[in-house]
């Protein structure tokens, strides 16, 4: 049976290329298919998609009747790109205090669907939100594209970002009133921390953020003690725990913790960086390309270069020592000319430049996001039982990853969003 017609998507998505998924099986041609856990190209192979799994991938060979055939022959065949830091609800234009009064919950929520969209179109078939969405916008964004009301990457959300009292602000007047609960939940103490976690699972997340961040000295880090009880209560739950933190103080706490991910550590050290790479922690790096920083005209351009070197420098020693690193951005805000998807696109050049081959690049993109979000049994990978998540590119991102800003063809769950170039 054939569900036909083009799912409606208002007039913002307009430039998204959507076709119908069928329940006919469709037979893909890939020239060129791409394993980036193996860095591995495997040449002339057909990926065979009925609804939206991938139900197997054999050699060249007649076609199975009456199967739609979709020729990639030219073209480089390779599981949906993954970014694992994403606020797609967020744009910083507003102050976080007035933000929630100069944008309700809808707008937050369209604006995210818009900026989930652009993400797909540019190649990201999965992305995990890590906060900063208002009253849950982002289980609202997720469900409606579950749902199928809207076209848009898998999303793996975190509601609310769980942080000690007073969220990320370094200082508000007690006259304001804790206007950061509309973006945070305070937890201090480890039953706190608890009944935060629950808050966030019963209201849709799936994953759990916690902010670790020194301000004033101490204020403001989470102990060991309650990393662990966040840790504990997430994988109890089935998802996974991300932290947060920049430097040693906060890091080491989180890692011993138990938590899955640190996100950022800017500042973190060898010693703890060994540690992430002995207990398996990911890092989430989020090194904003120097392009962008200086495009937003900061006050002193000298120190924004040195320490855009400062985080190059540490990237490539988590590279060297061995520790486990995904590909995410943290793109709040969008340049002239450019969406969120294009300026995660962007995020390639800063790996490069910290000496990062291009093979592992692509494994951070797709192979290590979907093992770090355990999704690594359904997406992140192009073999039968997979979701059908796929894109192709002109030439081969293992010899340089900057061919991922090009892809010619995006396919989510076995549907057609964008594609460049002739008809099939």
């Amino acid at each position: 049976m054939k569900r036909s017609g083009v799912c409606a998507i208002v007039a913002l998505a307009s430039t998204l290329l959507i076709e119908p998924a069928l329940a006919e099986i469709i037979a893909l041609k890939a020239g060129h298919l791409i394993d980036p856990a193996t860095a591995t190209v495997s040449q002339n192979k057909i990926v065979l998609i009925e609804g939206a799994k991938i139900v197997d991938v054999v050699d060249r060979m007649p076609v199975p009747a009456p199967a739609r055939v979709i020729d990639l022959s030219a073209s480089w065949v390779l599981p949906g790109l993954m970014d694992l830091h994403t606020h797609l609800s967020y744009d910083y234009t507003a102050a976080l205090c007035t933000n929630y009064l100069a944008h309700g919950n809808g707008y937050r929520t369209l604006m995210g669907l818009r900026n989930a969209q652009d993400m797909l179109r540019a190649g990201f078939t999965t992305v995990r939100d890590v906060g900063n969405a208002g009253q849950y916008a982002d289980t609202d964004l997720r469900r409606a594209i579950e749902a199928g009301l809207f076209v848009g990457p898998t999303i793996v959300n975190a509601g609310k970002i769980i942080a000690p009292f007073g969220g990320q602000q370094d200082a508000v007047s007690h006259d304001v009133g804790p206007c950061w609960n509309y973006e945070y939940i305070d937890a201090d103490g480890v039953e706190e921390v608890r009944k935060a976690v629950r808050t966030n699972l019963f209201y849709g997340a799936r994953v759990i953020k916690l902010v670790s961040d020194a301000r004033g000295g101490t204020h403001g880090v989470y102990t060991e003690e309650e990393i662990r009880v966040a840790a504990e209560e997430a994988h109890r739950a089935g998802v996974t725990l991300a932290v947060h933190a920049k430097d040693d103080l906060t890091a080491k706490a989180a890692v011993l913790g138990g938590a899955d991910s640190i996100e950022h550590a800017y500042a973190v050290t060898d010693p703890v960086l060994k540690l992430m790479k002995q207990k398996g922690t990911y890092l989430v790096n989020t090194d904003i390309p120097l392009s962008h920083v200086l495009a937003g005209n900061p006050a002193n351009p000298a120190v924004a270069r040195e320490r855009a070197r400062a985080k190059l420098a540490r990237l490539r020693r988590a590279y060297d020592l061995g520790v486990l690193i995904a590909f995410g951005t943290d793109v709040t805000h969008d340049l002239p000319g450019r969406d969120r998807g294009r300026m995660s696109l962007d995020f390639i050049d800063v790996w490069l430049e910290a000496g990062i081959g291009s093979p592992y690049i692509v494994k951070a993109m797709t192979t290590h996001g979907a093992r770090l979000m355990r999704i690594d049994g359904e997406r992140g990978a192009i073999a039968k039982g997979q979701y059908a998540d796929l894109i192709a590119t002109p030439a081969n991102p293992l010899d340089d990853a900057r061919v991922l800003a090009e892809v010619s063809f995006v396919m989510k769950e076995g549907r057609v969003v964008a594609r460049t170039g002739s008809p099939e």
